[in-house]
């Protein structure tokens, strides 16, 4: 049965994924990338590759994430190991790990075959949430929340780290307490982001079908900068990037970046 429509808020602009330089989004959807269904609301897989002190977080995200009324997501058993964290086709792999000291928090990574999503991974790095700055509900909720929100389909509202906060998870702050769920605005961006169906479905395991990405590209993977392609935008500080790796033919892998304070390209601590 479909879930009762929200209200959709009235946009104020347009947003451009590339090369936008306004801080608050009123449309902050990352392009036309989604996932291909056939129908509203479809389910969305996050497979569990995480430990203990990490489930809760998931468990809050798919809550939340789930209110809305075009998608729900479903926590099903991890296809991959934590630190290897391979993506699956057709869903979300949700892993932590101690992925080294290299700067981020963390890491949505999303596989795109024209403009439908066709797998995606979430990682947290705990070579930084195991610290006292960061090992916190508040900051494991902000990431976790953002991060699976990215693999949707949804940008960042505002990526300004020090103004005032907005009231979702979707908006980097110095101070996540009162941004730690989405908001009224993420499910309505949502709605307009799944308000077309789709011939075929990419949201299942799709290994033996032609939406599958050729093996080189669905098993690509990389934890340095190094491996994440052109740097396609970043905030003013450098706190938040968005890498893309295209290879050719439609196949493109994104990467939104959560970098921990005093890292990334600004090098700034506040």
């Amino acid at each position: 049965m479909k879930k009762p429509s929200l209200k959709v808020l009235a946009c104020a602009l347009s947003l451009a994924f590339v090369g936008a330089t306004t801080e608050v989004s009123a449309d902050h959807s990352w392009g036309n990338y989604h996932w291909a269904r056939t129908e509203n609301p479809f389910t969305l897989k996050l497979g569990d590759n995480l430990s203990s002190s990490w489930k809760p977080y998931l468990g809050t995200t798919s809550s939340d994430w789930s209110k809305s009324s075009v998608l729900d997501t479903a926590i099903v058993a991890g296809g991959t190991t934590a630190k290897k964290c391979r993506a699956t086709s057709g869903r979300v792999e949700v892993c932590n790990s101690t992925y080294g000291r290299n700067g981020w928090l963390g890491i949505a990574s999303i596989w795109a075959s024209s403009s439908h999503i066709v797998q995606a991974t979430t990682k947290v790095n705990d070579s930084y949430f195991n610290t006292t700055t960061y090992n916190k509900p508040e900051w494991k909720n902000l990431v976790m929340c953002q991060e699976v929100g990215h693999t949707f389909g949804l940008d960042h509202q505002d990526e300004n780290f020090t103004n005032g906060n907005l009231g979702t998870c979707m908006d980097y702050t110095n101070n996540p307490v009162s941004n730690q769920h989405p908001n009224a605005h993420d499910y309505a961006q949502l709605e307009t982001i799944y308000a077309h169906l789709d011939s075929t479905s990419t949201a299942e395991q799709l290994a033996q079908s032609a939406a599958a990405m050729p093996r080189g590209i669905a098993e690509h993977d990389a934890d340095d900068r190094s491996g994440w392609g052109k740097l396609i935008r970043s905030s003013k500080n450098g706190l938040k990037e968005v890498y893309m790796l295209d290879f050719g033919q439609g196949y493109r892998i994104f990467r939104f970046v959560i970098w921990a304070e005093g890292e990334g390209r600004g090098r700034q601590t506040h």
